[in-house]
């Protein structure tokens, strides 16, 4: 599949991956700052943003994507990013393409099976009515009843796209991501892979734990780990300038 993507700067490639429910647009501002060293490739994976739809979406597929991707730029001795769900599919993409690879970071996302946890997200956006909703405020009110945190529901509904005559439409394929959950959370394929990677973590989440180190280095015997204890699972927005410095002297060593 042809992904839809945004790109910055000039360099050494730099590609980064948003979680799910996300898109490109949620990575504008590190994108721009990581432009002033790389050649950064913002990108909306399947069923997200502005790529395209399919019933078929697990790590394997979009891995597969990616790698049409980094094939189609010409792209080599990259580093590559990824963000919880988009996390994953950036490791499976070094499993399974190590070769082009120079460095490796996964923000807040594991190796290991997750429990499914986003299902009162799906059914607060499958209950809002598109074709009565007039504005994203009117969203957001009904979308409180099943999430209450602001921020959360700011992030969900950068989903709505406008259409004519005031209506909206999801950017995301919320059928396919509701019925593939099941494939988002489940744990990588053992693999040893010798990439040298960063896995950053939020102190006020539960995703990456000290007890999940162990087993991070199967996958990965070179991984190095950093948690920034005042931040959540959305490390990059609450904690930007910590998070942006941490990268940075692990990507420009």
């Amino acid at each position: 599949m042809e992904l839809n993507y945004k790109k910055y700067g000039e360099g050494k490639p730099f590609i980064i991956l948003h979680g799910l429910f996300g898109s490109s647009d949620n990575w504008h501002s590190h994108g721009k700052k990581l432009a002033e060293y790389f050649e950064v490739y913002l990108v909306d994976q399947r069923n997200h943003g502005d790529s395209d739809w399919s019933d078929e979406f697990n790590y394997d597929i979009m891995a597969e994507d990616l790698h049409e991707f980094v094939q189609k730029h010409g792209l080599d001795d990259f580093i590559l990013m990824g963000h919880s769900m988009g996390g994953k599919t950036a490791m499976r993409y070094a499993q399974l393409y190590p070769e082009g690879i120079d460095k490796l970071i996964s923000v807040d996302m594991g190796v290991k099976e997750y429990p499914i946890t986003h299902d009162r997200i799906i059914e607060g956006l499958k209950s809002l009515d598109l074709k009565t909703i007039t504005s994203r405020s009117e969203a957001g009110k009904q979308l409180s009843n099943y999430i209450g945190s602001t921020a959360v529901r700011q992030f969900l509904l950068k989903n709505l796209n406008r259409e004519e005559q005031n209506t909206f439409s999801w950017k995301i394929n919320l059928k396919v991501l509701e019925e593939k959950l099941p494939e988002v959370v489940k744990a990588l394929p053992e693999k040893e892979t010798m990439i040298e990677t960063l896995f950053i973590s939020g102190g006020k989440s539960d995703y990456v734990v000290p007890e999940d180190h162990n087993n991070i280095k199967k996958y990965f015997p070179l991984a190095r780990f950093h948690s920034i204890e005042r931040a959540g699972h959305w490390i990059h927005a609450e904690a930007p300038e910590e998070f942006m410095e941490e990268v940075l002297g692990f990507s420009l060593l």
